[in-house]
């Protein structure tokens, strides 16, 4: 008898039920092959047909427009921060980003290695607790780009709204795509890493109108997005079965009714559960401006750490796992992913109305 646990891991997160039992069906002999999707050549036509398969199904999910290639890639988000300013800088070699926290700061990092960075908005002050207003005349509107993490996974907050500029908007989207409809036209470059509402780790999904494709000169061309475009992510070798993942992970959001269904049902949870730790008298949530709230991420704390361990030890006694926060927050955290059931956050909810009564 299985024993699944309510898994509320920032990533790798939870998955799917139904796409973890086709893929151990599919295991041994992926559709009469004879073969692991694991053994099989990343050139041969019935690779060919899932990665084909996975670029319609999300672009039809997230509606992404023609003069937009999807590539599938390795590295991760970390790998973007310094394929992004490698592949986008222009001649003035300037780029313009947000600083929301541990991911931003990263990129900011890599963007520093080859690049003038102007951090337009900044929120460290708070523990990168809300979303900084940004000023659209702070922004050298000579730059290549405006970097923005759209959802910040360690401190659950995300963009309600897109800053305003002429500039293209990349965005680091690993935490909260597919979880939300979105306008990709209104963004140069989405990437986002699998871990956590698309598959297993391993592959990452850039997104990228394609006149922001070929501008470098001189790229190793293992960095270069123009390689990937030819060859349709097949330059090298891809994360061929991360891929088969996604693949079917986007069929089953189909099936399930597209991104709208899901952002229905991501509202509720995350409601439910803000709603338990704003109404408990031991618990707060880090972030107080409801605007500015994550819907994937939802980190919370008790003053008393004493009371943040004891929570997070019971919890996981009662199958309510991997909630501790990240250390530079502290307390709990939990990420409630496309894939983490209504059920897990009504166990949830259940378990912090039950501790505060208990331990008030």
């Amino acid at each position: 008898m299985l024993n699944r646990v309510y898994n509320f891991s920032a990533g790798p997160a939870t998955l799917p039920e139904a796409v973890l039992q086709q893929a151990a069906e599919e295991m041994l002999d992926y559709k009469g092959s004879g073969m692991s999707v694991m053994e099989m050549s990343h050139r041969s036509q019935q690779f060919m047909d899932i990665i084909e398969s996975a670029e319609r199904s999300l672009r039809k999910l997230m509606n992404i427009p023609e003069n937009y290639k999807v590539l599938f890639l390795q590295g991760g988000a970390s790998l973007q921060f310094i394929m992004v300013p490698m592949n986008l800088l222009n001649e003035a070699k300037k780029a313009e980003y947000v600083n929301t926290g541990a991911w931003s700061k990263k990129a900011i990092a890599e963007g520093k290695n080859i690049a003038d960075i102007n951090v337009v908005a900044d929120s460290s002050d708070k523990t990168f607790s809300y979303i900084p207003e940004i000023d659209p005349d702070k922004i050298r509107e000579d730059s290549s780009y405006l970097h923005i993490t759209s959802n910040n996974t360690i401190y659950g907050t995300r963009f309600p709204t897109l800053p305003v500029t002429n500039l293209p908007i990349v965005t680091d989207m690993s935490s909260m795509i597919l979880s939300e409809p979105i306008d990709v036209s209104k963004y140069g470059i989405i990437y986002a890493g699998a871990q956590k509402n698309i598959g297993p780790s391993g592959v990452t999904t850039v997104i990228i109108r394609e006149d922001l494709i070929g501008n470098a000169e001189n790229l190793p061309s293992i960095l270069d997005y123009q390689k990937y475009a030819e060859n349709g992510s097949l330059y090298n070798t891809p994360p061929t079965y991360a891929i088969y993942i996604a693949k079917l992970v986007f069929e089953r959001l189909e099936n399930f009714g597209g991104v709208e269904a899901l952002h229905k049902i991501n509202m509720q949870k995350a409601k439910m559960v803000y709603d338990a730790i704003d109404s408990s008298r031991l618990f707060e949530a880090h972030v107080q401006n409801t605007r500015d709230r994550s819907i994937m991420n939802i980190p919370f704390f008790a003053a008393d750490d004493d009371i943040n361990k004891k929570f997070i030890a019971e919890a996981g006694e009662a199958g309510l796992k991997t909630l501790k926060g990240h250390r530079s927050v502290g307390g709990m955290r939990a990420s409630i992913y496309n894939a983490m059931r209504i059920e897990g956050c009504e166990k949830l909810v259940e378990f912090i109305k039950d501790f505060d009564g208990k331990n008030s």
